[in-house]
């Protein structure tokens, strides 16, 4: 039986994704920080999973969850670094702890892991990493300066891995999600004004997992989703050009109520 290990497993696309493999007869393993809303989820899907809570941000005991899943389930076949915040502000509203948090949880976070159970999965010659960065990456929206960093950096090391690794038997999917309708977008879209998001295409966080297990099978490099927004990457030039013409602006942190200003998934 397929273990697969999800992080940011509570909510949004890494819900969907729990849902997705246990439905397909995978051992899941569940990693978030909220433990209630895990332990639904766990129950609403059956099948076989287990749940860890963790703060993966605090990089120093990230990975410490690792061994006890392999115990119980065996070698991480598949793992899923989705987990992952934002933060939609001015830059100079950027407080050293917001992109403390975006960098070590988006960006450090999935490399510490990754860097824990590669060995395990070279010695066998085989197993999956996926790395959920995001179009944000190479289409740079005003509000997500942080983000956008933690993002390009996850997506350019996970590129970067799948080549280094292409010949082992392991392999690397980097998925780039645009907006998907889970808390962490619709938190976000709250800091831009309503014409703005009346203009976004907008992807379906199931059909998205949908998507990810789909390529993880047959060994796809990258997942753009929703498809459209393929564009920006294949035109980063034209992507830049519209988005100084264009580009909505953000509203201030002072603007917003407090639950809006940042948001897990």
């Amino acid at each position: 039986m397929k273990h697969v290990a999800i992080t940011g497993a509570s909510s949004g696309i890494g819900a969907a994704l729990v849902e997705e493999y246990v439905s397909q007869g995978a051992a899941v393993t569940l990693v978030a920080r909220r433990r209630a809303d895990m332990e639904a989820l766990a129950a609403r899907v059956g099948g076989r999973t287990q749940i860890f809570v963790c703060d993966l941000s605090d990089l120093s005991r990230c990975c410490d969850w690792l061994a006890p899943a392999a115990a119980h389930f065996g070698p991480i076949d598949v793992l899923i670094n989705n987990a992952g915040v934002q933060r939609v502000l001015p830059a100079a509203e950027h407080e050293d702890s917001d992109l403390d948090a975006m960098l070590n949880l988006n960006l450090l976070a999935p490399l510490h892991l990754t860097r824990a159970v590669l060995p395990a999965m070279l010695q066998r010659g085989s197993g999956t990493i996926v790395d959920v960065s995001s179009t944000a990456a190479y289409a740079p929206t005003p509000g997500m300066w942080g983000y956008i960093a933690s993002k390009a950096g996850s997506g350019a090391a996970s590129e970067g891995l799948g080549i280094e690794l292409a010949k082992t038997g392991v392999h690397v999917l980097t998925v780039y999600p645009g907006p998907v309708d889970t808390p962490l977008a619709r938190t976000g879209y709250a800091a831009y004004p309503d014409w703005a998001q009346k203009l976004l295409l907008t992807g379906d966080p199931r059909e998205l997992a949908r998507r990810i297990c789909a390529a993880v099978e047959l060994k796809q490099r990258v997942l753009i989703y929703p498809l459209p927004y393929a564009l920006c990457r294949f035109f980063p030039g034209i992507t830049r050009w519209l988005l100084r013409l264009i580009a909505p602006p953000v509203r201030s942190r002072h603007a917003l109520p407090a639950s809006t200003s940042s948001s897990p998934h």
